[in-house]
């Protein structure tokens, strides 16, 4: 973070940072209808002690600049400046997951801390960082609760972060951009789920747990990643529960965030990520699974890879950079990027998110059972998957506002009858 510029309000010398390129849109288009809130929790063997965790989030907050921060309007951009308030409560959970974080009833922070029964919750505001970013401040939050609850932990490792935990904020967007002109982003209109939508305010949440050994032996028979399979069985079950089988005027399109850090050596706790799109356009009477998996396959391949990723944010980032951007109000900026937003989000029929496998210090292991994300609802998305995976197992999370589930019930069909056995889990809102 930096010292006070010329140019940023302030009636007091405290630090400031500029929100990273992909970081903008945000504070833009949140709201109670679109929070742009993901959630990321950690299951332990063990009940959670309330109090504990509030004295771990109280030790681990004050290290951690990127998320002891408060979000600010100036009169050509939003800004970060350093909260310095007591950290946000730590409360039970008794209210539907990725709600709107309204700063002023959360001592001005953007994320939140929820428990419930050996559930450690984390809620982050996209603002603020993407999955990375937030699975990097969870695991020192857990870290440190652990060594609260077993003294022989604090005795061995002390009250110092992880060799592995970044502290780093690095605009990698502008470090690696190169100046561009080609749009890198989908806008022409997908194919849309649609429905009856669950009653205000419910949020629907859909858990299924695989072996990884079982699908890595069906990846490899059909020579495809655990990643490019599990979005294929996406498009494939709505093909197939939504369509019908049947041609379709639009794409099926599903949104896949890529993690950048590794394509350009970055260990930045901010959001570094862009999207690629898995297109499937069904034109004619009948497809099997395998020709959609290949369609997604090389849907995907041709995308990823690190020139096509540097030439997509670059895009974004040479808007920035032009001075007639710089000089806008934001409140003009504010309307340009809600107007970009809705078309490219009306272009993509849902978003599916890969965390990765999370792995933990080899000390806490022994009290750690599993990990798990997804992400809130957006404009014209109504049903969206998260991938994340712990030890052997991965959990395929879906998070939905649509009382029909028949989607995500042929989806699992879909797993299980490629020979991998599958348990589901489910907050059972469509069971009320």
């Amino acid at each position: 973070m930096k010292k006070q510029n010329k140019g940023v309000p302030t009636n007091r010398d405290i630090r400031w940072d500029r929100l990273d390129n992909t970081a903008h849109l945000f504070p833009v288009i949140a709201g109670e209808s679109m929070s742009n809130v993901y959630r990321i929790s950690v299951t332990l063997k063990e009940e959670i002690n309330p109090e504990l965790l509030q004295r771990a989030l109280d030790m681990v907050l004050p290290k951690f600049d990127g998320f002891n921060l408060r979000l600010r309007q100036g009169v050509f951009w939003y800004y970060f400046e350093e909260n310095g308030k007591a950290a946000p409560k730590v409360r039970m959970e008794n209210n539907f997951p990725c709600r709107y974080i309204q700063q002023n009833k959360n001592r001005s922070y953007m994320f939140r801390v929820t428990y419930y029964k050996c559930r450690i919750n984390l809620e982050v505001f996209h603002v603020l960082t993407d999955g990375m970013g937030g699975i990097n401040f969870l695991k020192e939050l857990t870290y440190q609760y652990l060594r609260l609850a077993h003294k022989d932990l604090q005795e061995k490792l002390g009250d110092s972060l992880s060799v592995d935990t970044s502290l780093n904020r690095e605009d990698s967007f502008l470090k690696n951009y190169k100046k561009s002109s080609a749009k890198g982003y989908q806008t022409k209109k997908a194919y849309l789920i649609r429905g009856e939508k669950l009653r205000p305010g419910e949020f629907g949440v859909m858990h299924g747990y695989m072996k990884i050994p079982e699908l890595k032996r069906v990846c490899h028979a059909m020579e495809i990643s655990i990643n490019e399979y599990l979005v294929s069985v996406y498009i494939w079950s709505v093909y197939t529960e939504c369509l019908h089988g049947m041609p379709s005027k639009c794409p099926i399109r599903v949104a896949v965030p890529v993690n950048l850090r590794p394509y350009f050596n970055s260990i930045t706790t901010k959001n570094f990520f862009v999207m690629v799109s898995a297109e499937f356009h069904p034109t004619k009477e009948t497809y099997t699974f395998a020709e959609v998996a290949a369609i997604v396959k090389e849907s995907l391949r041709s995308q990823i890879n690190r020139e096509n990723l540097e030439k997509l944010f670059s895009y974004n980032v040479s808007n920035e950079k032009l001075l007639i951007a710089r000089v806008v109000p934001l409140f003009l900026k504010n309307l340009a990027m809600k107007y970009v937003y809705t078309t490219s989000a009306l272009a993509n029929t849902a978003t599916i998110t890969n965390i990765g496998n999370i792995s933990v210090t080899e000390e806490y292991r022994p009290y750690v059972e599993m990990f798990h994300a997804f992400l809130a609802m957006s404009k014209g998305q109504h049903l969206k998957g998260t991938i994340c995976s712990y030890g052997d197992t991965l959990v395929f999370s879906f998070s939905y506002d649509l009382v029909d589930a028949s989607v995500q019930r042929g989806f699992f069909r879909k797993i299980a009858s490629d020979g991998i056995a599958v348990e589901i889990k489910s907050n059972g809102v469509n069971y009320e």
